[in-house]
């Protein structure tokens, strides 16, 4: 009896899922009644699973050889193309959209899908008043408001042509509209003026990719901005910042993402900090401040800006400003004793010119011109420490300590700037900027050949390997832009 009684109490508990194993007719059976009365009460479709499609599907998908199921699942599109004709005839468009969408998913016939959404686009814009739309985009597009707000032409005609995508005046309209635009960015680009131009081409590309005039615009657009970098590039070279900056700056206002310009801002920045030290080795702490500044904010993670500070810091600290006011007698006693610190350098016979910074035989040397620049005792120190000045120069380039040997070139440039030998010591030098980049280019040290390409085009722009070795660090830097 007990055992009876625990088969009774098992059956009654699993009933149902032995029912399923044993008799699955029986549950597909289940699930074909539950979606004819889920059809039947109108509910298609629910993320629930209580639907007639989501139920007459979970029948199909366990006996997939009886034609009850997909039977019923076109009963389902049928029923939902009924709906979306009886929404659209109480206006309740969203709703026709929605069951639209749905009788589409079902594969109801494609004819009779299409004719309903047909009508339902015709009735949306005879209730969106679409004439009207056509109208006032008219009158903007007449008043030259073609974009800026949604009651500018543009928008307007995208609006109609949204309800209806055949209407031949508004894609007239929108074509016109497109062309002016394109026509207006075309001036911009002949004034120079990238960043509106871009923008103009840019909204142009939004309302419609593929008009006729597009890829000529882009074209040029991309002219313009090549033109434009060679611009700034040029005026980097020959040390003409402040054009070379605007030129950068019209690039990054029609592409921001351009890498090119961004790191040409940084080296204007880095030459900015150049021209700091020479500012500050010819004591116009003023401009080297001022040339600091614009260094920081082109190029704040620059290395050679940091240098640049410490430099101008160390020659304001060593020499400070030296005072027009000074007394004669003071003045004298002050260049005596400056010119007495350039013969202690020279009786050392060491060869530190330049070091250290603010206290060098070469920074005494500035100091007592800066003071008496007509003296002949300034002008026969000078007239010494010149030879060894150029002497500093070929040892440190011999030895391809490059940046000791710019830093004597800069010097012999300071005592004597219209030597007829600068040249080709500059040319030297840019050539050995170019030798050492090279060098550490094949090393994987990018960043040094970036710095060392820039150095030699601020030296001589047309020393010869120039070109090659630019296209080098440019193909090197590539993978690091993208």
């Amino acid at each position: 009896m007990l055992v009876a009684l625990l088969l009774v109490v098992l059956l009654v508990v699993f009933r149902r899922p032995l029912a399923d194993v044993l008799w699955p007719e029986t549950r597909v059976q289940a699930l074909l009644d539950q979606a004819a009365r889920a059809l039947a009460d109108g509910r298609l479709d629910a993320a629930d699973g209580s639907g007639a499609r989501q139920l007459y599907e979970a029948a199909q998908a366990l006996d997939t050889d009886r034609s009850e199921a997909s039977m019923g699942l076109r009963r389902v599109g049928q029923e939902a193309l009924r709906q979306a004709g009886a929404a659209l005839a109480q206006s309740r468009f969203a709703e026709a959209r929605e069951r639209l969408a749905l009788a589409r998913e079902l594969q109801v016939p494609q004819a009779q899908a299409d004719a309903l959404a047909a009508r339902l686009r015709a009735r949306e814009a005879e209730h969106a008043g679409l004439d009207n739309v056509m109208q006032a985009a008219a009158r903007a597009h007449e008043a030259g408001r073609l974009v800026g707000g949604p009651d500018a032409a543009l928008p307007l005609y995208q609006r109609v042509l949204a309800l209806q995508p055949t209407r031949l005046e508004a894609l007239e309209g929108r074509e016109d509209a497109l062309s002016d635009l394109l026509q207006e960015a075309g001036r911009h680009l002949q004034r120079n003026e990238l960043g509106p131009a871009a923008s103009l081409i840019g909204q142009v590309r939004a309302f419609d990719p593929g008009h006729v005039d597009l890829p000529q615009a882009q074209a040029a657009l991309a002219t313009a901005l090549e033109a434009r970098r060679r611009t700034a590039a040029r005026d980097l070279a020959r040390g003409r910042l402040v054009a070379a900056q605007a030129a950068y700056d019209d690039v990054l206002a029609a592409a921001p993402d351009d890498a090119g310009a961004r790191q040409g801002l940084e080296q204007v920045g880095v030459a900015h900090a150049v021209r700091a030290e020479r500012h500050a080795a010819d004591f116009r702490f003023d401009q080297a401040r001022q040339a600091l500044a614009r260094a920081r904010t082109l190029a704040p993670q620059s290395a050679r800006v940091v240098q640049a500070e410490q430099v101008v810091a160390r020659a304001e600290q060593g020499r400070g400003r030296p005072g027009t006011g000074m007394p004669a007698r003071e003045r004298a006693q002050r260049v005596q004793t400056l010119l007495a610190a350039v013969a202690d350098a020279e009786a050392e016979a060491k060869g530190h010119w330049l070091t250290p910074p603010g206290e060098s035989a070469y920074d005494n040397l500035r100091a007592a011109q800066a003071l008496a620049p007509d003296a002949p005792a300034v002008r026969q120190a000078a007239a010494r420490l010149l030879p060894a000045v150029r002497n500093c120069y070929e040892d440190e380039l011999r030895a391809n300590r490059i940046r000791r040997a710019q830093a004597c070139l800069q010097a012999w440039q300071t005592l004597q700037p219209r030597e007829a030998g600068l040249a080709d010591a500059r040319r030297r030098l840019a050539e050995k900027w170019i030798a050492v980049g090279s060098e550490r280019l094949g090393a994987g040290d990018v960043a040094f050949a970036a710095q060392a390409l820039e150095e030699a085009r601020r030296l001589d722009a047309a020393v010869p390997g120039m070109d090659d070795f630019q296209a080098r660090v440019r193909l090197a830097q590539a993978p690091q832009t993208r």
